[in-house]
């Protein structure tokens, strides 16, 4: 049980280190149809709405795979 833990958690920083690697290099990231981005002259406002909800989708899918007995 807490060996089958150690390699889900490895794998899931994997995962996230290979994201910040190459999400820079997606070009649909961060950039999705629902993302909300306001833009004065001194103030940037960014919130990736629609970016959290599609990456919230694949992480509960892949979690959800991977914890079914």
């Amino acid at each position: 049980m807490l060996g089958r833990t150690l390699i889900i958690i490895g794998a899931v920083i994997v995962i996230a280190g290979l994201m910040l690697t190459f999400a820079p290099k997606v070009p649909f990231l961060g950039k999705l149809p629902g993302d909300i981005f306001i833009k004065r002259d001194n103030f940037v406002f960014y919130f990736p709405l629609a970016t959290s909800i599609v990456i919230s989708i694949i992480l509960s899918l892949i979690l959800y795979f991977f914890t079914r007995r």
